[in-house]
This record gives C-alpha cells, structure tokens and sequence, in this order.
C-alpha cells in the first residue's frame, strides 16, 4: 500500500472509533500545548532579561564596593571598601577608555508639596545619567551640568510621582520638600516602566552630593561606566580595576561587564527553558500509554478485519504498517490541536502582560511536533505487533 492509502485507511478507522480518538488526541494536546506553553514563558523570561540589561547601555561596566576572593579550599569574604565621589571623577577624566561615567547614591525619603505626601526612592546622581541608562526627559531638563561636589537643590522627578503630586498641573518650577530639604523641579521624565528592580516612573532624582548629605552618608551605592561602541570590555575593565586599586592601594573593587551578566543570565533561562520542555514531555508520555491502550482495543475490536485482510494477501509487514499509520495519524493530529492550543494560550497570556515578550522558539515548535509522531509511532508499535502476528484463521473465526 502507498502512504497516502495507508493514511486514508488509518483515518477511515479512526473515524469509526471517533471518541476514543478524541479522548486519545486531546491527551496529545494537553502534552504538546504544556510544552509550547512552558518554552514559550522560559523564553519570555530569557528574552525579558536580556533587554533589561540591554537597556542599561551599550558597552556598560557596573562598579561595586567590595571584592570577593577565594583562598585553597575555603571562599572568604573580602573587606569592603568604599566608593567615593573622587574614585567616581577618577574613573570619569582618567581612563582614556572611558566614554561616561554615572554615580549612583540611594535612600528613601518622604516627598511633599502641598498637602501631599509620599514615601519615594531617590536616586543622586549627575547629568551624565541620562546617556548612560538612555532616559528621556518628558517635560523640562535633566540635572544640571557641573561638579558634582557641589549639590544643589534641583529635582527630576519620575512621571507617577508628578501626577501623584500635582495631577494635570505641571510640576515644573515648583518646589518641594524632601525629608527637610527643599527642592525646585527641573524636569520630568518620560515613562519608563520597571527596569532591573527599579520602577523608575517612581523615582526622584538629585545631585548626587545632595542626596550623600540627606542621607548622611560619604559612599556611593554604584559607579556606571559607559565605553565606546567598539570599545573594548576587557581593557576598559581592567583600567578601572588598576586605577582604583592604585588609589586605594588594594584591589578591592568589583567590576561586572554588561555583556558577562547578560551571558551569563542568558545561558541559565535557556537551560531552564529546556528543563520546563522537558518537564512538560511527561505529559506525552501518558498520552502515548493512552494511544498504546486505545490501540490494543482496536486490535482486539478488528479482528476479522485483521484476518480478512491476511485472507486476501495483506503481509505482516503491511498489517504492521497501518497499525503504527494509525497511531501516528493520533498523535500527529493531536500535536496539531496542541500547538494551536499553545499558541492561543500565549497569545491570551501576552494580551494580559503585554511587557513580558512571550514567544515560543521556532525549536520548540518543530520538536513538539517531532515528539509527538514520535510518542505515537513508538507506542503503536507493540499493538501494531500484536494485530501483525495473529492467525488470520483464528482472526477470522474469532478465537
């Protein structure tokens, strides 16, 4: 018999048998839909991650106070040491590499214009800020140019916090209070959503000399250093490391790469996307018992036709071969249904959370289906066997 008979055949006597093969598809479904479902949100969560750190900035380094060493057998703790606003104009007008460089100071305070209040997070900074982490300014300006030892009493303020405080009036100009401090509004930004553990929609921004003296504090909480588009990681990295461990008179700093987190980070989500395919498999498994179970059936329920077809010549090897044709037809189809189900559950999903990039990988897709003719040839073989090897006189007279 030709494929196409054969196929013909199998679904002619799939349709005679039409809620086992419904029930035996949907359990295809149910394990194919699990897998695009589950790829699809392991890639959401991957390509989710690499953009917010793509959103950081090209060529971005992150410097933290403190490094970590590990001495034979035993991981130690290193002393950390502080990051000053000097170490910052070190880092900024010294190395050569160096496109731009952003000090980062942070705390909470309350807020106030009016008779308005509220608790925000605040952010001290200097101008170069905007460059560096690619904010737009909706309304006004940014922190203004300058030394950034000497303060000052502007604030920039994120887009919820504004509407929050003055609803449709324009902030600008306007001054406020924070904790004890007052404050003339600059600017406004643009929104900007959530990004790294930061709602900046929520955040304040002020000099960065000025927040050290609200909070009380000499420190900086991070250095950003911005490197040219073709610059090189590495080089710059160590330039950084070196002159800070010059001025401190120990390598004690912490230098990440953007391109090492996002790797790094990138490599875990797709190891974890392959775990949730793999998770979701199992579900297969159970649907291609299902198949072998529904098979037996058929055998036992055609064994006339069986045995008439032996009569009129049908050989083992093509008796087998409709058999294993039907159960793969089952799952084939039933894989089908799945990755419509899929897709339509990651389209409701996306339509819900329209910021967490869903997408199934064009891989998923094409193993899902793979794996479902595979689930439905492996376990049709043994009821393809069994319906193969019977006697067609015994089959005919239905012992």
């Amino acid at each position: 018999m030709a494929l196409g008979e054969l196929i013909a055949f199998a679904v002619g006597a799939l349709r005679g048998h039409r809620l086992r093969t419904v029930l035996s598809v949907a359990g295809v479904a149910v394990g194919i839909a699990a897998v695009i479902a589950l790829t699809a949100l392991g890639e959401g969560a991957r390509r989710y991650v690499v953009q917010e750190f793509s959103s950081l900035g090209s060529n971005l380094l992150i410097v933290l106070p403190g490094k970590v060493e590990t001495t034979g057998m035993m991981p130690f703790g290193g002393t950390v040491h502080d990051l000053t606003i000097d170490d910052y104009k070190a880092v900024a007008n010294r190395i050569p590499e160096v496109l731009r460089a952003a000090p980062l100071a942070t705390g909470e305070e309350t807020l106030r214009f009016g008779g308005k209040a509220r608790s925000v997070p605040v952010i001290g900074t200097t101008r170069e800020l905007v460059e560096v982490r690619r904010l737009r300014i909706g309304a006004g300006q940014f922190l203004p140019p300058g030394d950034p030892d000497r303060g000052g009493a502007e604030i920039v303020l994120g887009v919820k916090v504004a509407q929050e405080l003055f609803g449709a009036e324009s902030p600008l100009g306007r001054v406020v209070r924070l904790g004890e401090w007052r404050f003339r509004v600059v600017g406004v930004l643009e929104p900007r959503g959530r990004s790294l553990g930061f709602d900046f929609d929520d955040l304040v921004f002020v000099p960065v000399r000025t927040s050290m003296r609200i909070f009380n504090r000499s420190t900086l909480f991070r250095i950003l250093v911005e490197l040219p588009e073709d610059g090189d990681l590495e080089a710059g990295k160590e330039a950084v490391i070196d002159l800070l461990a010059e001025r401190h008179r120990a390598e004690d700093v912490t230098v990440i790469t953007q391109d090492a987190v996002v790797n790094t980070l990138d490599s875990i989500l797709g190891v974890l996307t392959l775990a949730l395919a793999a998770i979701a498999s199992v579900s297969l498994t159970v649907a291609g018992v299902g198949i072998m179970n529904v098979m037996l059936v058929a055998v036992s329920e055609r064994r006339h036709e069986i045995g008439l077809l032996k009569a009129l010549g049908a050989s083992t090897t093509q008796i087998l071969a409709v058999f294993i044709t039907e159960a793969a037809v089952l799952s084939t189809f039933g894989g089908l249904v799945g990755l419509g189900a899929g897709w339509a559950a990651i389209v409701a999903f996306v339509q819900v959370y329209p910021t967490f990039p869903a997408a199934t990988p064009v891989w998923a897709v094409v193993a899902s289906l793979v794996m479902s003719m595979v689930v439905g040839i492996f376990f049709g073989v043994v009821p393809a066997r069994r319906a193969a090897h019977l006697d067609p006189v015994e089959a005919l007279v239905g012992r």
